[in-house]
């Protein structure tokens, strides 16, 4: 196992390496710049020192590796909007109320909607099974931001429950998580539901029930230990969209948070910013990805993470 995890921190490491050229490029592709004088009007002077404070001035490729080796010793330079702090100062600021928001509704959807999934599956084509798939689907189909909206009419502008927005309170968390829990609740339930289905029907089931033993043993030490493994592929890597927040949700309900400053930066052309937190983004895929695969051995002892033996 030491050796599969050394191999993929170096695939992660090559993967980390191509997220960064194709960021900077892309970024500096883009015409215009942050300084531009159609945003912010300067003297020819003034521009020149500040393009040069920044490194701006300098070739494309001596730019990506100044940022690099800064990178390499946690320096993700000044951000352009917030020139008083450093990147990671900002984004120690702003992502605390994002990792709380997205706690919640991890905790929240993927517990509630892997129960779903499972109720459905247990009683298929019962009203329960119905309701599940038709909640789901409306999960999925339409966006977060609506469902936002729907909320705020109907809780705030109408019955004068909940706030319309803010950060601190907690009735101010209610609409945030129950719509930011939406989507991944929908696509837990329905994957828990197609995975338990094809357990359902297995041989190893059968045999049990030949066996004798309770539906209760059957459930939880057969068919869901089994359900759980495509889980595990599909569910996993949707923790760090949700964990670097949503742009959207956000800013409908006016949360500080880090993904509503990402939208900002790139707006604002804001490179220090969007080169850091794109870093952070493909870490974090990167480490969840090999978390997913050390979690199968823990699942099913089958599945040897070296890809030698027998399965």
């Amino acid at each position: 196992m030491v050796r599969y995890i050394l191999g993929r921190l170096g695939g992660l490491l090559i993967a980390f390496i191509l997220v960064s050229i194709i960021t900077f490029l892309l970024m500096h592709a883009v015409p215009g710049g942050p300084f531009d004088e159609l945003k912010q009007p300067l003297p020819p002077e003034a521009k020149a020192n500040i393009l040069r404070k920044y490194g701006l001035d300098r070739p494309i490729w001596e730019q990506y590796l100044r940022y690099m080796w800064g990178a390499i010793h946690l320096d993700f330079g000044i951000p352009f909007q917030s020139p008083t702090e450093t990147v990671i100062q900002l984004i120690a600021r702003v992502w605390p109320p994002t990792l709380q928001l997205a706690s919640v509704v991890i905790l929240l959807s993927y517990s509630l909607g892997m129960l779903a999934g499972i109720l459905a599956a247990l009683h298929q084509n019962s009203w329960i099974d119905h309701t599940v798939t038709a909640m789901a689907t409306l999960g999925i189909a339409v966006p977060n931001f609506v469902i936002g909206l729907w909320l705020i009419l109907i809780f705030s502008v109408t019955l004068h429950w909940l706030p319309t927005g803010g950060w601190g309170e907690p009735a101010q968390y209610v609409m945030p998580v129950l719509v930011y829990s939406a989507a991944p609740m929908a696509m837990v339930a329905r994957y828990t539901r197609v995975n338990m289905l094809e357990a359902l029907r297995a041989d190893y089931v059968r045999t049990a029930r030949a066996k004798g033993l309770t539906e209760r043993t059957i459930t939880f030490r057969h068919i869901l230990r089994n359900a759980l493994i495509p889980l595990v592929t599909v569910l996993g890597p949707q923790i760090p969209n949700i964990a670097t927040g949503s742009i959207f949700i956000e800013a409908t309900f006016r949360i500080p948070g880090l993904g509503r400053f990402f939208v900002s930066s790139t707006v604002n052309r804001d490179y220090p910013m969007i080169m850091a937190t794109m870093l952070l983004v493909a870490f974090l895929w990167g480490i969840t990805y090999i978390v997913s695969d050390i979690l199968y051995t823990l699942i099913d002892p089958r599945v040897r993470l070296t890809g030698r033996g027998n399965p």
